[in-house]
């Protein structure tokens, strides 16, 4: 890279944050949504729609008329959206979904990243919320933390879950366990997409979850296949399964902590049985990739917003965790990027193992 090259690289990633909120600010003030109603408006009709100064309005559009999200007519003075207006509703929202779960939990905290990479806790959490832990305790506390996340989960969930069971193959009557399931909408999803005969799932998680969990399933009509127990995966996880489920769960730890999770999975399996992973990979070869969109986000959300560790990690990482606590990798499939939205932080894979070797 030349100097200059590297220059304006430098630059783009100083103005990261003011073009974000820029952007969403569009569309915090109503702005967006006033101009897909009354095409060519001007600046001063949308400041009195949205109650803000013309002047300020004027400013904001500067950049969504240059990145041609929004087109100016310079004749009439007015406004009206240019690439923003050919999105369907269903992509506008899930987008908004995942710029909010930016603007709450990350924008703030990471202003600490650098303090919690050295002292390996949430340092931003601390000091906006005044607490001691990870972002997955803090939504339990904190509404506006706890809506974003949710938010963006369901959205992200709704996208990649369908994708994950349509690649697994779960034997007819297996008992499944959905490790680290939360609420048990993982329990629900497996038996309702891979129902068969005998199939019986059970979400396992800390105890807490469990009288929400048991409530899903009674809602969703699944409870005499569907149960709960309660355990840290850290100690000990069940027996008694054919399959285990890891979704959305391994980037949350450093690889000492994956390595103790497949190591307890690996005790709680017979040999032949298998595990599912769903996780985010990160390119085998990060310069040869023209994609990056994993390393883009993941580092520095779970190092300074999530838990203080964690991450993607790449597909001979896995393999090298997964054969040294007795499990032969056999199938890998990743989600193929012509179906996955162009706006999606992480490239998912599923990793299919079975256990080979008893610890």
């Amino acid at each position: 890279m030349t100097t200059q090259a590297t220059l304006a690289r430098l630059r783009d990633y100083m103005m990261g944050p003011t073009r974000f909120m820029n952007l969403l600010s569009c569309f915090e003030l109503g702005i967006i949504d006033r101009l897909r109603e009354n095409p060519g408006m001007t600046a001063a009709e949308l400041a009195d729609a949205v109650g803000a100064k013309t002047d300020a309005v004027e400013q904001l559009l500067n950049l969504v008329v240059h990145e041609d999200f929004v087109g100016y007519d310079e004749e009439t003075g007015g406004y009206s959206l240019a690439a923003l207006g050919a999105l369907p509703e269903a992509d506008i929202e899930r987008v908004l979904a995942f710029m909010d779960l930016v603007k709450v939990t990350c924008l703030r905290q990471l202003y600490y990243l650098t303090d919690s990479v050295r002292t390996g806790t949430v340092v931003g959490l601390k000091e906006l919320y005044g607490y001691e832990g990870t972002l997955f305790g803090a939504v339990a506390e904190h509404k506006d933390l706890r809506e974003s996340w949710g938010r963006a989960m369901d959205a992200e969930t709704a996208q990649i879950d369908p994708w994950f069971f349509d690649n697994i193959d779960i034997p007819a009557g297996s008992q499944v366990l959905d490790l680290a399931g939360n609420t048990g909408l993982g329990a629900i999803d497996t038996y309702k997409l891979k129902g068969s005969p005998g199939l019986r799932v059970t979400t396992f998680d800390l105890p807490q979850k469990e009288e929400e969990c048991l409530e899903n399933f009674r809602a969703n009509g699944v409870a005499e296949h569907c149960s709960f127990i309660g355990g840290d995966v850290f100690e000990s996880v069940p027996k008694g399964f054919d399959v285990v489920l890891v979704k959305h769960f391994l980037a949350l730890w450093d690889k000492d902590k994956v390595f103790a999770i497949f190591t307890n999975v690996n005790k709680a399996l017979e040999a032949g049985g298998q595990v599912e992973l769903l996780v985010p990979l990160y390119p085998e070869h990060n310069k040869d990739s023209s994609d990056p969109r994993s390393v883009d986000f993941y580092p520095a959300f779970f190092l300074g917003c999530a838990q203080a560790q964690g991450g993607g990690q790449k597909l001979s990482a896995y393999r090298a965790l997964l054969e040294e606590t007795g499990f032969e990798i056999t199938k890998v499939t990743v989600k193929d990027p012509a179906d996955t939205p162009p706006d999606a932080f992480p490239v998912h894979a599923i990793i299919s193992a079975r256990k080979v070797a008893h610890l």
